[in-house]
């Protein structure tokens, strides 16, 4: 096996990172193929490669039968009998060799591109079985050249490429730098290079993370979700299993060296760590960050919307350039994100409460059936504030019964209304006014009793309580309440004047005993 050819067949094998067999079949296909368009017959040819001589060697086969009705793949009992002897039975084949070296320059060419063709074959299937397993691997490789915006980046012994759109913008290469991207996809039937990077996905933000953050690769700290607007911002959502350890804060680093490791790999595209959280609100108030936000409610659980309010100064901060920041925000938690501020959202409930109106009351008086009804509303008198300002003759006119049942009717309708006023507002109902009685006036109503302000009246003498006394006992008809505040006040004034002399008093005792100390 040292001639030329099998040598030839083992370099080649190396330098494709393929199988020396899947050659040899390539070369006897191409012989094969070479040999047909040669001879162009219905021959049965076969080809078989030799590894003592290294040739490949053709031969046309024949199958042994009772009778003949094709010459050129069959052959007869007796005949077979002739060159093999007794051993040849029906069904067997014979293989009747046939020269190569008349197949020529064309045949040769022939077999060189089928040649080439099944190794080329051959090749992507070795590389789509190697890489098909390490889709969201992050590699490294080197631009090679660009195509039409596209780069070709060399992996290995491989050619990967990265298309305009998985790239981000905020990055530019030249021939010969270094690439770090992750696998999108492997295609196997498709021209070109087979293995499709991408600079965008957020796969990469999460691998560079684990890459740099000892606690994420050890299973410690988990990444809920990334997402990504490459070259501006990423969001991504962590969740600690153990308490004692903080996420956000084993993601950062000591000041900030870990995340600032995959800024500059991402070539300054700013990230927001927040902490995960399986309550909603919690969850899209740390996502909307670096914004505060005042308060979060669900709107809506199965549409999964939800309402953000926020301060003021606060707004443009959480809504990001170009909605950036929600929009992120939203990605992230998988709800609708409705963001407004608090001037807004108090301008929402005003409007709210200035456009409730009262809905008017259906036709529904006892005393009213349906045939009834339908004349009012075919009337134009479809609720009972209608009813109530219709006259009963105009009532009496439509529902063609007498006024005197029409007033009761539309009386009827007017305690409706004034009950149903009651029964919504601010909790207080009205007075309903009542036929035979008559409400209280201010002249009719009792003047409530006043007491005297001046501190004078408790000091009153004797002679000025006794002419007030005389005139109530002169006048019991009269409504006057008695001025009790006043006969409160007065021992209390004296009570205080009682304790003022008490207090004069003690001082000149205090100041007796000084002197005679001071003898």
């Amino acid at each position: 096996m040292n001639n030329a050819l099998q040598q030839t067949i083992e370099a080649l094998a190396k330098e494709k990172g393929i199988e020396a067999d899947v050659i040899i079949t390539a070369i006897e296909d191409a012989v094969l193929t070479a040999s047909r368009k040669y001879y162009k017959g219905d021959e049965n040819l076969r080809t078989k490669f030799n590894p003592e001589t290294g040739q490949v060697e053709l031969f046309a086969v024949r199958e042994i039968v009772e009778e003949v009705t094709s010459p050129a793949t069959e052959i007869s009992l007796s005949e077979a009998q002739e060159l093999y002897g007794e051993e040849a039975e029906p069904g067997m084949e014979i293989e009747f060799p046939k020269p190569t070296d008349v197949l020529g320059r064309i045949a040769a060419q022939t077999a060189k591109q089928v040649i080439f063709q099944k190794v080329r074959e051959a090749e992507r299937e070795n590389v789509f079985d190697e890489y098909s397993g390490r889709l969201g691997e992050v590699v490294n490789g080197l631009v090679k050249r660009f195509e039409s915006g596209d780069i070709v980046v060399e992996v290995g012994r491989v050619e990967a490429l990265l298309p305009r759109r998985e790239q981000s913008r905020a990055e530019n290469y030249t021939t010969g730098d270094r690439v770090r991207a992750v696998i999108k996809d492997v295609n196997k039937n498709t021209k070109g290079p087979q293995i499709v990077l991408s600079r965008t996905d957020p796969v990469l933000l999460i691998k560079l993370f684990e890459q740099e953050v000892p606690e994420i690769y050890d299973g410690t700290v988990v990444i809920r979700g990334a997402v990504r607007e490459a070259g501006d911002r990423a969001k991504v959502a962590v969740a600690s299993r153990e308490r004692e350890v903080d996420p956000v804060g084993a993601c950062v680093g000591m000041k900030g060296t870990r995340v600032q490791a995959i800024i500059r790999e991402l070539r300054g595209e700013k990230i927001d760590i927040v902490e995960w959280s399986d309550d909603a609100s919690m969850f899209v108030t740390n996502a909307i960050s670096p914004a505060r936000v005042q308060r979060v409610s669900v709107v809506d659980e199965t549409e999964r919307v939800v309402e953000v309010v926020v301060e003021d100064r606060q707004l443009s901060l959480a809504i990001g350039k170009k909605g950036q920041n929600v929009r992120l925000a939203a990605k992230l938690t998988g709800w609708k994100i409705d963001i407004k501020s608090e001037e807004e959202k108090r301008r929402e409930v005003e409007a709210q409460f200035d456009g409730l109106e009262a809905e008017p009351a259906p036709l529904s008086i006892p005393g009213l059936d349906e045939a009834m009804v339908d004349k009012l509303n075919a009337a134009g008198i479809e609720t009972v504030e209608r009813m109530v300002s219709a006259s009963a003759a105009e009532l009496s006119a439509v529902l063609e019964i007498s006024e005197g049942a029409a007033e009761a009717l539309r009386q009827g309708a007017e305690a409706a209304t004034m009950a149903a006023g009651g029964a919504v507002g601010s909790g207080m109902t009205e007075a309903v006014p009542q036929e035979g009685v008559e409400p209280l006036t201010p002249a009719t109503e009792p003047a409530p009793a006043e007491a005297s302000d001046e501190t004078e009246a408790a000091a009153a003498d004797d002679d000025g309580a006794d002419a007030e006394a005389a005139e109530a006992d002169a006048t019991p008809d009269a409504d006057v309440a008695p001025d009790t505040d006043a006969e409160d006040e007065a021992p209390a004034a004296a009570d205080d004047a009682d304790t003022a002399d008490d207090a004069e008093a003690a001082d000149e005792t205090s100041e007796e005993k000084d002197n005679d100390e001071q003898a």
